[in-house]
């Protein structure tokens, strides 16, 4: 998942206007395409005009969001009105006269609906745009809207900042002491890392040795704290030292860090008051939902349908030391390179002030994932990506404490999307049934802004040498890991392969569709990370049949003395 999607998808309910894509408006277009049709839609079960439709989705956004999309709606009335009287209107059409898509030189027409039958795209535009004077003053007074909404709305200004200028900063934002642990929930705090238990103090943070005992406070924000009264000893030394106190660190990309995007958010049957109650939280977190991951999930939520599992929750089932012992460095396009040169670095651990840790590394798709025309061009090489992958591992040697795993995965096989998914409607497409996965594929490719041109694709082909391609790149970790000798760390590879979690869960009478994330048609979806953690698990035991974590056998004895020891 790449950041210009994410974009895509932030535009869809924003209206960020001043974000261009790589071709034809890219995200922008889109963006303006499916918010358009979902008020087309939300029209016609309320028997409304296209207008008040819109304005009735701008009501269902939060209050602080609503001005701006209503002042959006304000400027581009005329025009969509034009078109309905002149019965011109489609979504694709109206974009088109927003000047929001485009047609640029050398490219086809991209359109997510049928055109206007017997006038088509440019005749329709024709009617509405009659110069390019009228295009140009249209595309300079959209983009001053575009420029109004960030700058003049508090609100949108601090989200448009963050979401823009601090794409790459993989810290909390939040973090006074500077130990990479935060304080709140979302801007990559806990969802992503376990909470600090004190923000003023670098030597306090989650995973952290006990200083003295913790004697006198929670050092290492486990809520495991004090001294025994009857034998004077301090409550860690007693509960958690005979222990294999282990955390866990995601080095991964957006499907571990879990992207997800609501389904009722882009479904007109579905959609209601309160769907968007959560937007703010959303967008700060990036659209990742970290705590409901398969790597480092911890509670279970009413807004998803499955529950909760992970490698994180099932080290504290087994040693409730653990907790709050968690990094979630999970980043939305995240590539070998981009791991290498920057991502790796938000890692929190001191080799010889923490315990040890567990880390996964798990690139499973990115490294062939682009949405350039010349998808294979831009795809890393088997020696490029076990280059990195070294280097990964060498930055891992100079952090990880002494008794430390790491564990790397293959890249998926991602032709099970398109197979799995492709006649499939949309939920977009729900109310009409006029939008299948596979137009809405072809639709990101022609805009050049699918998150994946090699898999999300008609073509087999082109599906198969992305795949072939994949396939050598896991062998090149795999060598690596063979070739590679840690003094802090064993390090092990895992070929796994969300295709054989696929074939249980259809053996047990489910549907592989269940498995892929409805909205995106590109991510495991809640289920799939619930199962995927169970897997996982049988993974760690083949490899550490003693057992990666020991059973503490004071747990009993913590939830008695500490109960939830403090949450999350």
């Amino acid at each position: 998942m790449n950041a210009r999607y994410a974009i895509l998808l932030f535009s869809l309910f924003l209206v960020t206007i001043g974000v261009r894509g790589d071709v034809n408006g890219g995200s922008t277009c889109a963006g303006c395409t499916l918010v358009v049709s979902l008020a087309q839609q939300i029209g016609e079960m309320n028997n409304e005009p296209i207008i008040e439709a819109m304005q009735r989705l701008c009501g269902f956004l939060p209050s602080s969001y609503q001005p701006a999309c209503k002042m959006f709606v304000t400027e581009v009335e005329p025009v969509v009105q034009r078109l309905v009287d002149e019965k011109l209107f489609t979504p694709d059409v109206a974009c088109h006269a927003l000047t929001l898509c485009t047609v640029d030189p050398g490219q086809k027409q991209c359109h997510l609906y049928p055109l206007p039958a017997g006038t088509g795209l440019a005749k329709s535009l024709s009617r509405v745009l009659s110069s390019g004077n009228a295009r140009e003053t249209r595309a300079k007074k959209m983009q001053k809207l575009g420029s109004d909404i960030c700058d003049y709305f508090p609100v949108l200004k601090e989200i448009c900042q963050f979401v823009y200028e601090r794409v790459d900063d993989h810290d909390p934002v939040v973090d006074a002491d500077g130990d990479r642990f935060s304080v709140i929930e979302t801007l990559r705090g806990t969802h992503f890392r376990g909470r600090d238990c004190d923000d003023t103090d670098p030597s306090i943070h989650p995973g952290a040795k006990p200083i003295d005992g913790d004697r006198q406070s929670d050092s290492n924000c486990n809520g495991i704290y004090g001294v025994d009264p009857k034998s004077g000893s301090p409550y860690e030394e007693l509960l958690c030292n005979s222990t294999t106190q282990l955390g866990m660190i995601l080095l991964g990309d957006s499907a571990g860090a879990h992207f997800h995007i609501p389904e009722n958010w882009v479904s007109a049957p579905d959609i209601s008051l309160g769907a968007f109650e959560i937007l703010p939280q959303v967008l700060a977190d990036e659209f990742d939902w970290p705590y409901l991951s398969a790597m480092t999930g911890y509670k279970n939520s009413s807004l998803v349908k499955w529950p909760t599992d992970s490698t994180y929750y099932k080290f504290w089932q087994m040693d409730h030391c653990n907790h709050r012992d968690y990094q979630n460095l999970g980043v939305n396009g995240a590539r070998s390179s981009a791991m290498n040169s920057t991502i790796q670095y938000s890692m929190a651990r001191d080799q010889k002030l923490d315990h040890p840790a567990l880390v996964v590394y798990s690139l499973i798709g990115n490294d062939v994932c682009n949405g350039h025309a010349d998808t294979i061009a831009h795809m890393t090489t088997p020696e490029v990506m076990r280059a990195n992958f070294h280097s990964t591992l060498q930055f891992l040697d100079t952090r990880l404490p002494p008794g430390s795993h790491v564990i790397a995965t293959g890249v998926a096989d991602g032709r099970i999307l398109f197979n799995t998914l492709h006649d499939h409607i949309h939920p977009i497409g729900k109310l009409r049934s006029d939008v299948t996965y596979e137009q809405l594929y072809d639709y990101l490719d022609c805009l050049q802004i699918s998150p994946c041109t090699g898999w999300m694709s008609s073509n087999e082909t082109l599906r198969n040498l992305t795949s072939e391609r994949a396939a050598n790149l896991s062998k090149a970790i795999e060598a690596e890991v063979h070739a590679y000798k840690s003094k802090n760390f064993d390090v092990h590879f895992v070929q796994f392969d969300i295709q054989d979690v696929m074939k249980k869960w259809v053996k047990e009478g489910g549907k592989a569709e269940d498995l892929i994330e409805p909205v995106d048609g590109f991510h495991p979806s809640q289920l799939a990370n619930f199962l995927m953690a169970q897997q996982f698990w049988e993974d760690f035991e083949g490899i550490y049949p003693q057992g990666i974590v020991k059973r503490n056998p004071h747990n009993d004895q913590i939830r008695q003395l500490f109960g939830d020891q403090g949450g999350y």
